[in-house]
């Protein structure tokens, strides 16, 4: 999978994009576990990802969202046993 990032919030710690293969758009959030840091992806329509890009506080309430655990539906890659925390 190769993710594409097209906004980028270092404030809100999160990024906007679309995952180049399968053209599906994402949210991502960093997160770390005891070995690796690393990203969570979440599935967003177009519709959301073009809101977040025009209004990062909306991306900010759906990261929040994200790293507390409520979105885990959405996730694109499911985590393994040892699933990292929000940072």
């Amino acid at each position: 999978m190769k993710f594409v990032d097209y906004f980028v919030s270092a404030e809100h710690r999160l990024s906007v994009g679309r995952e180049a293969d399968s053209r599906k758009f994402y949210l991502s959030i960093p997160v770390s576990n005891r070995l690796v840091d690393y990203e969570e992806y979440y599935e967003i329509t177009e519709f959301e990802a073009e809101r977040f890009r025009n209004d990062p506080d909306l991306a900010r309430q759906f990261a929040e969202r994200c790293r507390n655990r409520m979105m885990d539906d959405a996730l694109i890659i499911k985590p393994g046993s040892d699933r990292g925390v929000a940072n």
